[in-house]
């Protein structure tokens, strides 16, 4: 006998899986491995009626992580869709999962992740910076004269 799961990420994050057939057997957590965790203790609380002679179920799992594609990755970055297709097109940027007519589809964590290390990067090279660079300097907006 299996027991079919469906796992997925929902918006907030949080991970939620939810027993097939099973009616009341459904667990959220923080993390994909807390999730799980939470389902093996709720499905040993709530054992299903089986025949003993019969082997032990399989737990068969499906997981679904939220997906971004461009115009998320750039919200998510806090850029506009053509900065994030520069860093694509010059190789920095996480490769994608898929590629569809529709675009390039990365996981949300992903680009997650390489906000933060693109963020620490970024704070990096300004705290190497000497102080009164002309970068910082009032009026060096890049934008030529007043």
């Amino acid at each position: 006998m299996d027991t079919r799961v469906r796992m997925r990420q929902e918006q907030s994050g949080r991970w939620r899986a939810t027993v097939s057939g099973r009616e009341g057997v459904s667990v959220t957590g923080s993390t994909r491995e807390r999730c799980l965790a939470n389902l093996r203790r709720a499905l040993r609380r709530k054992p299903e009626p089986r025949d003993p002679s019969e082997p032990v179920s399989l737990v068969v799992v499906e997981s679904e992580p939220l997906l971004a594609g461009v115009a998320e990755a750039a919200e998510i970055l806090g850029w506009d869709k053509r900065r994030v297709i520069t860093y694509i097109d010059r190789g920095n940027f996480p490769k994608p999962v898929q590629s569809l007519a529709g675009g390039r589809v990365w996981l949300r964590s992903d680009v997650e992740d390489y906000s933060v290390e693109w963020q620490a990067r970024r704070s990096r090279r300004r705290s190497a910076r000497p102080p009164g660079a002309a970068t910082d300097a009032p009026g060096s907006d890049g934008g030529g004269s007043s």
